[in-house]
């Protein structure tokens, strides 16, 4: 509502003076402040601050009057009366300075459109100079405790027991006294009660003040008791006087009244405000509420602030300030939300913690329009801050502290609830929640065509803004208003936003302006003098893109409804202009409605549409209904505000046609806080719609009003309508001060089902919200609020601290709340779960919606939990029910178990269900994340078994789903359940450590080249003798050391490893290993002769090809034709090869990294390009390595080459520079076709992703360091790399080797070869090159079995030259066999390099053979 805002401006008076000042009044319309001291009356101005004149009494004159006390304004601020303390009033005249006398001055630039001024225009924007003049006192004869001025006359109650009137005018002979003893007092107006009378002998008025609505006075007795004197007829008189007093108070202290909410606020010894209403029936007073600090929020201060000693209610009556004589400020709304309070937090406290003095304050008064408020200090305070006390302590320079506040536009043009926008107004700048304009759900090309263009789409309110845009951030978007606007027409009154949050219109003393947030610019009058002629009395609104303006035109002495439109000119010839018979108190709009209330309690509608005939788009305004209300209200400036909506009781009717919802239906009135609502009288004779004309529909008059809540400080409702989200657009929305907000729901039939009789249309819900309410998001189940927020800055910390920074730098953030959950809550309450459960579902899809269902849980639970009382109907078990309803269910209970303390959890889970069960549930709908929470809650309120066992479960399927983090906790979570269990420490998991590097991390991380994991390998030691023994290495050593609960967990991950390599599931078991740090090598070496095997070496081929997407080999067609198959070029650069390698070079291959292969490779794929260049990528691809590096400085035509690079190794090549030029002859002299490009490319897609190539090497290096040569003959074969094979054959002839595994891989080879034959001939080329390997096989098997049985599927097809399909199969044949070259000792140990290069040659020639015999 009100927030503080920066820090306080210190005003200092220019004379120099022994006297404090220490009371402050302001004048009626707060532009000039009376400030007294003690001889002193000075009288300051509005904006700029300054003092004007001052009046200083001669020291014979104060010997004789006393001091001044207090002072008090005549309404038209021409006189101002004194309280001195002997007795006497002072009277003073204001009097002008005469012609052109101001004591400030604008000065312009020369050229300035503002020099040119009209006449009477200078004094609003400069300071007058003005004098005081003292006219004769009036002596009272006893001393004066408070005066009041109360129209014509001036009240005063002495401590003689009497109240005196006094004409402001003709003093001697208007004087009137009333003996208070006179007055009766009873306890309400209704005498034939004859309750108890007040005896008043001996009592006097402390303090008083007159209440323009109730007509009467607020007074304080000196005795603490409370009173309301009111005129029995119009005139104070003696005998027309009576009183009602109020029962059990008698430590009043000071009064302050609210005209628009008729409320009177009486201050306390005890520190608190009691805030009383007079009852309209009886005439009693009643207790409202009360305003005081709470225990909870401020524990340190809340009983010891002392009396209150100041109330001030804030010009628009909509927020009351408070201050008590220990000091401090504190800031209530007119119903009791507490706004501000500067005893807690950055106010009291230092920022090391050290507690402020508060400021002690001896008076207070609001400035115009409340935008400031001027605080003078006692004397005490400023003389602890005050200037250089030690030296000149008789004069000294006053201080008064003007605070800056901000305020929402609601409090003074109440139309603006109907937005979804917070709009916030300073003194000169406005603040915004809106967003970025591109953000709002409308298109941005209406937006920029919306300046250049009067068409504006029909009905904008429509559209609701998104939730990014008004939540995307904490900043306020701050529009400074227009300095030449505003230094004419300051303050600004009312201020008002569109409905797309784009545009705004302020308006101050005279005329308007209005800004454009697409254009960033403010339109002023161009017309200066028709800005000046006209004043803003009922308010500002937006309809589509006009301004709506309830004004008083000075000219015509007229009242006036105009509109503006945005986009031409701010003129009066651009105007549409309705003349209106009584002076307009509150407007507002709806769709296309007007809705005026007026000054003489009346209440007109007018329609409002675009002329479509006329070129400059003016529109026609057309009165369609008045009502009267004068029977209703009894004083037309109660009325708060006034709102057209579509709300209405029976919503049962509106089911069917939802388009009725946008009807204006029934007028909403706030009459000083009570919810007044008038609907349309529907019960007459209905005329069909189809019978009467559009134009000439009479409209259905209005019942009798309903009062439908009390204490409504604001309301807001939508005219919008969604078939979806009908319980929230249809609901009418209250904020209620400290009751918190209220919203009256409509209630509808599930399934267009007859409404039960005894079921209300609709509800009135209260709940509480902590944020102070300043717009709603309908749709979006959201409150917007604002907050004080305060800076600390010590800098200025000191012996001499100034006053102003005794307070922290005061900011105002931006705040939102959910509310759903509350009103779900109120609905189970009041057993209307089907109504909850239909508004539930309607707002499933808000993002938040999971944490509005734990809020709900949670609030129920901590009240139910922690009640000291016994429950006889707990909520709890029937919210459990409901949220069953909802898919969230399992995850809103365990997340709110988790954010409880544990001792409230058995109350939850005895409504909502055994934790088992839930967890158990997690695991039935696969939800692992959730489960495992629950595992949390079950093993604190379970025994470790119970948590072990369930731990487990989750565990293996956690394993199953491949959730590999959920793993990893799991695993910790097992060894922590086994270490308190065995009350010893769990050890460091060793097993899990070593071999993570080695895992499947890397191809997550490429940057990491699998060279750093070979080095840690130590390469050079790959043999036999490595590769069978048991793993070495940490685990090996702690093995022993490991406790019972290690054993355990490592059994499920061997169980786990068991199944999946039973399974054929190699992918996962290397994710496996990688994400766990599974020892796969050793765990492998033991299950070798077990779990290892590879019983059905086709169908692990085929999962393999599934499970790594692996294409499935085909030979391309055009390989007939293919110019290589002459072999001459094979043949040489083999044997070069051949030549230009070194055993040691060749050493590594299977450990895929070693640099020497790129050499290799590159003759290889050279040399069988048109043939098999799937095999080139194989063998290359062990590491990454980029081959366009090399390629590109070989080929001149184009970019075929660069097909080759799906791999990037790093390395550089062995190669001489004798086999680069070789190479490059070579291939000049070779032509690629088109057909050959084909056939090269047909054959890169017979390769797999180069990820799963990267994978696939990696679990062959496993696999063969733990001697599983099964599985390394199938991953051989799915990369299609001989290398890999003769590396196997040649370990078999180890005697370590079981002849079982020799058995295996003999009849597995067999195996592939007949499928490959039926089903699958890409790999029959392959297959031929590994004959003299199968060969060698059958010699060495245990069981000879005759070679024949291989042989003839190769060579029946070479025997039939005629068929294409011999020669698809022959051509990679023989091409390939240059390719065993580059790896032929790859895993042979040195000494056995001889005779495989001879077998090399000789397969080399058998290939250029079968070559040429084609």
């Amino acid at each position: 509502m009100y927030f503080i805002t920066g820090w306080p401006r210190r005003l200092l008076c220019p004379l120099r003076s022994e006297e404090e000042p220490f009371h402050i009044q302001p004048s009626s319309q707060r532009f000039y402040f009376a400030v007294l001291s003690e001889t002193q009356l000075s009288i300051w101005f509005s904006r700029p601050s300054v003092l004007i004149v001052s009046y200083v009494e001669s020291a014979k004159a104060a010997a004789q009057f006393g001091f001044y006390q207090r002072a008090e304004w005549r309404p038209d601020d021409s006189m101002i009366a004194v309280v001195a303390a002997n007795g006497y009033i002072l009277l003073f005249d204001v009097v002008g300075g005469g012609e052109d006398k101001y004591l400030y001055e604008p000065v312009y630039p020369k050229g300035s459109p503002r020099v040119k001024v009209t006449p009477g225009y200078k004094e609003e924007q400069c300071a007058p100079a003005l004098s005081l003049e003292m006219k004769r006192p009036v002596d009272l004869e006893a001393p004066i405790t408070s005066l009041q001025s109360m129209q014509e006359d001036l009240v005063v109650s002495t401590a003689d027991g009497f109240l005196h009137i006094l004409h402001w005018n003709g003093v001697s002979n208007g004087r009137k006294a009333i003996n208070l003893c006179t007055v009766p007092f009873s306890l309400d107006l209704q005498s034939s009660r004859g309750g108890p009378s007040l005896d008043l002998n001996g009592v006097h008025i402390r303090d008083m003040e007159y209440c323009v609505t109730l007509d009467g006075f607020a007074v304080v007795f000196d005795d603490g008791r409370l009173g309301f004197i009111t005129p029995v007829a119009n005139r104070f008189t003696t005998d027309q006087l009576q009183g009602v007093w109020a029962a059990d108070v008698t430590d009043g202290t000071c009064v302050a009244v609210n005209n628009k909410y008729r409320l009177m606020a009486f201050g306390c010894a005890s520190g608190s405000v009691l805030v009383y209403m007079i009852d309209t029936t009886t005439g009693s007073m009643q207790l409202s509420h009360r305003l005081e600090l709470t225990p909870k929020h401020y524990p340190d201060i809340w009983n010891k602030t002392g009396p209150v000693k100041l109330i001030q209610w804030s010009p628009d009556y909509s927020v009351v300030m408070v201050t008590w004589e220990c000091g401090g400020l504190s800031l209530w709304s007119v119903f009791g939300a507490h706004l501000i309070c500067t005893l807690g937090e950055d106010f009291a406290y230092r920022s090391d913690g050290t507690k402020k003095e508060p400021i002690k304050i001896s008076s207070m008064s609001w400035g115009a329009e409340g935008y400031h408020l001027w605080v003078i200090t006692s004397s005490e305070a400023s003389r602890r801050s005050g200037g250089d006390a030690e030296s000149t302590p008789a004069l000294q320079q006053a201080g008064i502290l003007q605070f800056q506040f901000i305020k929402s536009a609601l409090t003074v043009n109440p139309c603006t609830s109907n937005q979804e926008q917070v709009l916030l107004i300073g003194e000169d700048r406005l603040y915004l929640t809106c967003g970025d304009p591109a953000q709002a759900h409308t298109p941005s090309e209406q937006h920029l065509s919306r300046d250049s263009s009067p068409l504006y789409p029909s009905s904008p309110s429509s559209v609701s803004q998104g939730l990014s845009t008004l939540l995307g951030h904490r900043h306020w978007h701050v529009v400074q208003i227009h300095s030449t606007y505003l230094e004419s027409n300051w303050p600004i009154r009312y201020a008002a936003i569109d409905t797309q949050g784009q545009c705004m219109a302020v308006a101050g003393r005279r005329g308007f302006a209005h800004y454009s947030s697409f254009t960033r610019k403010w339109k002023l009058f161009g017309n200066i003098t028709q800005e000046q002629n006209m004043t803003v009395t009922g308010g500002l609104a937006w309809w589509n893109d006009y301004i709506v303006v309830a004004c008083y035109n000075f000219i015509d002495q007229q009242e006036e409804l105009r509109l503006y439109l945005r986009s031409s000119n701010l003129d009066n010839a651009f105007a549409d202009i309705t003349k209106l018979h009584s002076d307009t108190l509150l407007l507002n709009v709806f769709r296309n409605m007007v809705i005026l209330f007026r000054a003489d309690c009346s209440i007109c509608l007018y329609n409002i549409e675009r002329r479509k005939d006329s070129p400059n788009s003016s529109v026609s305004i057309e009165l369609l209904q008045e009502v009267s209300m004068s029977r209703y209200i009894p004083h037309p400036a109660l009325v708060v505000s006034v709102t057209l909506t579509s709300v209405r009781t029976e919503t049962g009717i509106t089911l069917k046609a939802p388009q009725q919802a946008c009807v204006a239906e029934s007028i909403m009135l706030n009459l000083a806080g009570q919810l007044i609502m008038l609907q349309r009288d529907r019960s007459g004779p209905q005329v069909r719609e189809k019978e009467a004309l559009p134009n000439h529909k009479k409209l259905l008059p209005f019942c009798p009003p309903v009062v439908l809540a009390q204490c409504v400080e604001n309301v807001w409702t939508t005219c919008r309508s969604n078939r979806k989200k009908r319980h929230l657009l249809e609901a009418l929305w209250l904020a209620c001060g400290e009751a918190g907000m209220k919203v009256w729901l409509p209630l509808f039939p599930r399934d267009h089902r007859k409404p039960h009789s005894f079921l209300s249309r609709r509800i009135m819900l209260p709940f509480h919200i902590n944020i102070y309410p300043l717009a709603v998001l309908f749709e979006d189940a959201l409150v917007l609020g604002a907050t004080n927020e305060t800076v600390l800055y010590d800098g200025l910390q000191g012996a001499r601290e100034p006053l102003e920074a005794h307070f922290p730098f005061c900011t105002v953030e931006r705040t939102s709340q959910i509310y759903l959950h509350h009103i779900l809550r109120q609905l189970l309450v009041r057993n209307l779960g089907e109504q909850a459960l239909l508004l539930a579902q309607s707002c499933a899809g808000l993002p938040y919606f999971p944490h509005v269902l734990e809020l709900m849980v949670h609030v129920v639970l901590e009240e139910e939990a922690t009640s000291r009382e016994p429950i006889p109907d707990p909520l709890l078990p029937t919210v459990a029910k409901f949220i069953t309803e909802f898919p969230l269910f399992l995850q809103t209970i365990v997340h709110c178990a988790r954010k409880t303390e544990y001792a409230l959890w058995n109350y939850l889970f005895a409504a909502v269900g055994n934790p088992k069960d839930l967890f158990e549930e997690c695991l039935m709908a696969q939800d692992l994340d959730t489960a495992a929470s629950y595992l949390i809650i079950l093993q604190n309120m379970e025994v470790p078994a119970v948590s072990r066992q369930h731990a487990t479960l989750l565990f293996n399927t956690a394993l199953e789903q491949g959730k590999w983090d959920l793993c990893r906790h799991m695993i910790r979570f097992l060894k922590a359940i086994g270490s308190g269990e065995s009350e010893t420490p769990p050890l460091t998991p060793t097993t899990q450590e070593p071999s993570s590097t080695g895992g499947f991390e890397f191809f997550r991380h490429r940057s990491i080249s699998l060279s750093q994991s070979a080095d840690s390998l130590n390469p050079g030691k790959f043999n036999l003798q490595k590769t069978l023994s048991m793993p070495s290495g940490p685990s090996a050593k702690s093995r022993d050391s490991e406790c019972a609960e290690n054993m355990y967990i490592d059994m499920m991950l061997w169980r786990h490893a068991r199944r999946l390599l039973e399974e054929v599931r190699l992918k996962d078991l290397g994710c496996f290993s990688a994400q766990l740090g599974f020892e796969l090598i050793g765990w492998l070496c033991k299950e070798r002769a077990r779990a290892a095997r590879v019983d059905d070496f086709v169908s692990a081929l085929k999962r393999l090809h599934q499970d790594f997407l692996w294409p499935f080999p085909v030979i391309p067609a055009c390989s007939v034709s293919s110019p290589y198959k002459n072999g001459r070029y094979r043949a040489v650069l083999g044997t070069r090869l051949l030549k230009s390698q070194s055993a040691d070079s060749l050493l590594n291959s299977d450990m895929d990294t070693a640099p020497p292969h790129v050499a290799p490779s590159r003759h290889s794929w050279l040399d069988s390009l048109g043939a098999e260049p799937k095999e080139m990528d194989t063998a290359s691809s062990h590491g990454p390595q980029p081959q366009e590096a090399f390629l590109s400085p070989l080929i001149s035509k184009g970019d075929e080459c660069s097909i080759g690079s799906a791999t990037d190794l790093t390395e550089t090549s062995s190669m001489v520079d004798g086999d680069w030029t070789m190479v490059d002859e070579n291939f000049s002299t070779l032509s690629l076709t088109q057909s050959e490009l084909e056939h090269i490319s047909m054959e890169l897609a017979n390769k797999g992703p180069h990820k799963s190539q990267v994978q696939l090497r990696y679990l062959l290096h496993i696999f063969m360091e733990a001697g599983c040569l099964e599985w390394c003959v199938v991953i051989g074969l799915i990369l299609r790399d001989t290398n890999i094979i003769k590396q196997v054959v040649s370990f078999l002839d180890s005697p370590e080797v079981p002849a079982e595994t020799v058995q295996s891989i003999r009849n597995g080879l067999l195996a592939v070869d007949a499928w490959a034959s039926s089903d699958c001939l890409g790999y029959k080329p392959f297959l031929s090159l590994l004959r003299p390997q199968l060969q060698k096989l059958l010699e060495t098997a245990a069981e000879q079995v005759q070679p024949e049985v291989f042989q003839p599927s190769g060579a029946s097809k070479l025997a039939e030259p005629a068929s294409p399909r011999t020669e698809e199969s022959r051509g990679p044949v023989a091409l390939g066999a240059s390719l065993p070259a580059e790896a032929a000792g790859g895993a042979a140990r040195p000494m056995e390099d001889c005779p495989e290069e001879e077998q090399e040659e000789q397969t080399v020639d058998e290939g250029a053979y079968d070559c040429t015999l084609s």
